[in-house]
């Protein structure tokens, strides 16, 4: 049996201050800092409509995450007893997609400032959507 392939493209990235996994704050409530959301050019359009105080699920590809990884230590504290990476919010996991939700500080052309994003520096940006009514 032959698995397809889907391909993801990524419409932008991140700029942020944080370079190091090792010391990245696991969720954006942890101290996560200011950031930028870089979109190529081509996807300015995709922005029409988007304003400070939005909030949006950004989703990422978590470009420095193992794919092999199947079971975790939740955040890493070999105390707590292993679960399946689908029970946590492991970034290592079959397909490392990071869900992040963000409040839009500002949009600038093809560049959009949020806050609280745990991403690092450089990670690829795969989709913006809104926050609708309701969700948590």
């Amino acid at each position: 049996m032959t698995t397809p392939v889907h391909l993801i493209r990524p419409v932008g990235r991140v700029e942020s201050p944080l370079t190091d996994p090792t010391t990245a704050p696991c969720q954006g409530d942890e101290g996560a800092p200011q950031a930028w959301l870089v979109f190529d050019e081509a996807y300015r359009p995709a922005l029409a409509g988007l304003r400070a105080g939005a909030e949006v699920l950004v989703l990422t590809w978590l470009d420095r995450a193992r794919r092999d990884v199947l079971t975790v230590h939740p955040r890493g504290d070999v105390t707590r007893a292993e679960a399946g990476v689908f029970a946590t919010r492991s970034p290592h996991r079959p397909n490392p997609v990071g869900v992040h939700r963000v409040r839009v500080l500002e949009v600038t052309g093809a560049r959009v400032r949020v806050d609280a994003l745990e991403a690092l520096d450089g990670t690829p940006v795969v989709d913006l959507k809104p926050v609708l009514d309701g969700e948590r």
